[in-house]
C-alpha cells in the first residue's frame, strides 16, 4: 500500500554510496533536516548499521549502481513503501590509479561503470516519477578532478568530467519539468578513498582538508527549496584548492 498524502509530503531522499564517507554524512544531514532517507549501497552491514543509528525515517536498501535492474528494483520499492523519490544524491564512487601505459581497459571500465554509468542509470530511474510530480532535485557528486586533470587517475578524472557534463544536459532537459540537477565538486576530504593522499602536499589556501559534513551541507542546500532557482550549476567545496596556481 502506498503512503498517505500526508506522509508523502515529507521529502524522500535516496543517497547512493550512503554507507560510509561523504555519502553517510549526507544521509545524516538530510535526515536531521527532516527528510526520509534511503541509504543505498552494496555494503549491507554498514548501511543497515547507519539506518539503525538514524532510526525512524531512515532505511537501508541494497543497490549496485552499475546494474540497471538493481536501480529499477530500488525505485519501485521506494515508491511502493515511501511514495516517491524527491531527491537523488548520486554519491557512489570508486577510483584506481596507474600510468596511462599500464591503465588496462578493466581498470577503466571498473571506474566508469560506477561513477558515470551509475549516475546516469540513477537519474534515468528517478526522472519518470519526478516528472509526474513536477518537481525533484538531483545532486551529482563530482570532484575537483571534474574541473582539472590529475596524473594517474585517468578513469576517475574522465568519469567526474562526465558527471559534470551529464549534470548540464539533464538540467537543460529537465528544467521545464520542475526538476533541478546540480553537481558538487569536493576537494580533499579525509575518507577511505583519499587515505593515501598527503594533505600537506595539496596547497589548500584555507590550510586544511575539508570534512564530509561541509560537503553534506552543500548537498542539503541543493536538496532543499532554498536552492529553488538553482540548476545546472557547479558547487566547489575545496578550500580554494583549484582557485589559482599552486604556490609550491
Amino acid at each position: 500500500m502506498s503512503p498517505s498524502r500526508v506522509e508523502s509530503e515529507v521529502p524522500v531522499a535516496v543517497v547512493t554510496g550512503g554507507s560510509r564517507g561523504i555519502g553517510a554524512e549526507c544521509a545524516r544531514v538530510l535526515h536531521a533536516d527532516g527528510m526520509r532517507v534511503v541509504i543505498a549501497d552494496v555494503l549491507e552491514g554498514k548501511g543497515q548499521a547507519l539506518a539503525d543509528e538514524l532510526g525512524a525515517g531512515a532505511v537501508f536498501n541494497h543497490l549496485d549502481v552499475a546494474d540497471e535492474s538493481s536501480w529499477k528494483k530500488l525505485v519501485r520499492g521506494v515508491i511502493s513503501t515511501l511514495g516517491a523519490v524527491d531527491i537523488l544524491v548520486n554519491n557512489a564512487g570508486v577510483a584506481n590509479m596507474s600510468s596511462v601505459e599500464d591503465f588496462t581497459i578493466a581498470k577503466w571500465n571498473a571506474v566508469l561503470s560506477v561513477n558515470l554509468t551509475g549516475a546516469f542509470l540513477g537519474c534515468r530511474a528517478v526522472v519518470p516519477g519526478m516528472k509526474q510530480r513536477g518537481s525533484g532535485s538531483i545532486v551529482n557528486i563530482s570532484s575537483v578532478d571534474g574541473m582539472r586533470g590529475s596524473p594517474g587517475v585517468h578513469a576517475y578524472t574522465a568519469s567526474k568530467w562526465g558527471v559534470r557534463g551529464l549534470t548540464k544536459s539533464l538540467a537543460v532537459e529537465l528544467g521545464p519539468h520542475g526538476i533541478r540537477v546540480n553537481s558538487v565538486h569536493p576537494g580533499y576530504v579525509p575518507t577511505r578513498m583519499t587515505s593515501r593522499m598527503d594533505p600537506d602536499r595539496l596547497d589548500i589556501p584555507l590550510g586544511r582538508g575539508g570534512t564530509a559534513t561541509e560537503v553534506a551541507a552543500t548537498v542539503a542546500f541543493l536538496a532543499s527549496e532554498a536552492s529553488s532557482f538553482t540548476t545546472g550549476a557547479e558547487f566547489v567545496v575545496d578550500g580554494g584548492m583549484i582557485a589559482g596556481i599552486p604556490r609550491r
